[in-house]
């Protein structure tokens, strides 16, 4: 059964004593369809579809800060820093594995932080017609779901959830689900500090 994350909502990824918490999948769904506008959008092709992307901020002990996502090319890696990494990227949302992100919850003492966020790298900001959910899946345990559940606004980039390290052992996994107009307000809403410039895919 799986647990229904609510906004604001804190809990700590559970392990079993003595073990790591493995690999962590952050999986990104969403209905690409075209938003139907009058009659004749059947015969106009009705618009197109929204294309979301899945991405990460992130930061180590270390201090080193930076990004995971399609745009910019910034896939991550699993084995090597900062242990995260992106599967690709669904430009039509018509993949049933959607997006996903993976953590290497083997190197958690050299993780502080990691933000998940979504943005619309094509499309209008019609959040609700996505109808996007993120599933938080880690071995020996319930499935954590972040659902989309505040629509109205028209800004581009969302915080969905943000991971944070305890005592190297586990992460504690909030909901933000928060809009904001681009990645450089989200850096500011939480602190980041990175600079930002264009980028492309």
């Amino acid at each position: 059964m799986a647990i229904n994350l609510q906004k604001g909502q804190k809990i700590n990824l559970s392990k079993k004593s003595g073990t790591s918490i493995g690999e962590i999948l952050i999986n990104l769904n969403w209905n690409s369809r075209p938003v139907k506008k009058g009659i004749l959008s059947g015969f106009l092709g009705g618009g197109s579809g929204i294309d979301l992307d899945l991405g990460c901020l992130f930061e180590l002990k270390n201090g080193i800060k930076g990004t995971v996502q399609a745009l910019g090319n910034s896939f991550g890696s699993f084995t090597n820093p900062p242990f995260i990494s992106l599967d690709g990227d669904d430009r039509t949302g018509s993949n049933t594995e959607g997006e996903n992100l993976r953590i290497n919850g083997n190197k958690i003492a050299e993780i502080k932080r990691i933000l998940v966020y979504t943005f619309v790298y094509e499309g209008v900001a019609n959040w609700q017609q996505a109808d996007a959910i993120v599933t938080v899946k880690y071995p020996n345990a319930e499935d954590i779901v972040v659902k989309m559940d505040n629509y109205n606004s028209p800004n581009l980039m969302c915080g969905l959830v943000l991971f944070e390290n305890v005592n190297d052992e586990t992460f504690s996994v909030e909901k933000i689900v928060q809009f904001y107009t681009g990645h450089q307000e989200l850096d500011r809403a939480f602190n980041w500090g990175m600079k930002w410039k264009v980028g492309h895919k």
